[in-house]
């Protein structure tokens, strides 16, 4: 689902063709797809850097996707904190076939307005902690502008969002990272990053400071490396 509507997104000679093929829907395309990052300058500066220069030509053209959506960003967060990524990923689809609209092939995202009006024990039925459950409600509920926080710097938008109940700075760096598509972005709690620079790098590697190495190409040096530790780990 993209700006409200059904979208299929199917392979083609040089591209990708969009049904339904209206032109205002190709810049919500472009970003989903992760359009905005600079692989060319990105390729340019990883060829300087040891464990990049390898990683890097064998995942050529890789583009992390970025969610178009703030919400549904911090909801499916809040579902993947502490537990894997196949138990996350089986109750977030059980919340988006309880409280999501329904289309021809598929349900949308509950939107923040569906959510707000939900007793938390609603979604504790489909898989939810009571915390985590009381988080996303307190988070349709919260008065805050998501939408908003594009225009922010990092610090600000991180700011913003760790001072709402269940967000911490995990859930903050992946919200940079994986809806704004900030350049600098480095989630340096996730654990699965934390795995994957300490494989490149060597044990005792300092994970915070691996990210200021990279500077403005943190966010994408932290996908390749995810996904370089994924095929090689």
């Amino acid at each position: 689902m993209l700006d409200g509507r059904e979208v299929r997104i199917e392979p083609a000679p040089g591209g990708v063709c969009i049904a339904p093929g209206e032109s205002e829907l190709a810049g919500s395309v472009r970003r989903y797809l992760g359009g905005p990052f600079d692989l060319d300058s990105f390729a340019a500066f990883a060829a300087t850097e040891e464990v990049l220069a390898e990683i890097v030509p064998q995942l050529l053209g890789f583009r992390p996707p970025l969610v178009p959506d703030p919400f549904e960003t911090l909801v499916t967060s809040i579902t993947a904190q502490q537990i894997s990524l196949r138990a996350a990923f089986s109750i977030r689809n059980r919340l988006i076939e309880a409280f999501g609209e329904r289309h021809e092939v598929a349900h949308s995202f509950p939107t923040r307005e569906r959510l707000a009006l939900v007793d938390p024990g609603e979604i504790v039925a489909v898989g939810f902690s009571r915390r985590k459950a009381e988080y996303v409600v307190g988070l349709a509920r919260a008065d805050i502008d998501l939408e908003a926080l594009a225009v922010l710097p990092d610090a600000e938008v991180k700011a913003a969002l760790v001072a709402l109940p269940g967000l911490g700075e995990w859930t903050a760096d992946w919200f940079l990272a994986r809806h704004l598509g900030r350049p600098e972005a480095w989630p340096a709690g996730d654990l699965s990053l934390r795995k994957a620079v300490l494989h490149f790098y060597g044990e005792g590697t300092d994970v915070q400071a691996a990210g200021v190495r990279f500077s403005r190409f943190a966010n994408l040096a932290a996908h390749y490396l995810l996904v370089g530790h994924r095929v090689h780990g």
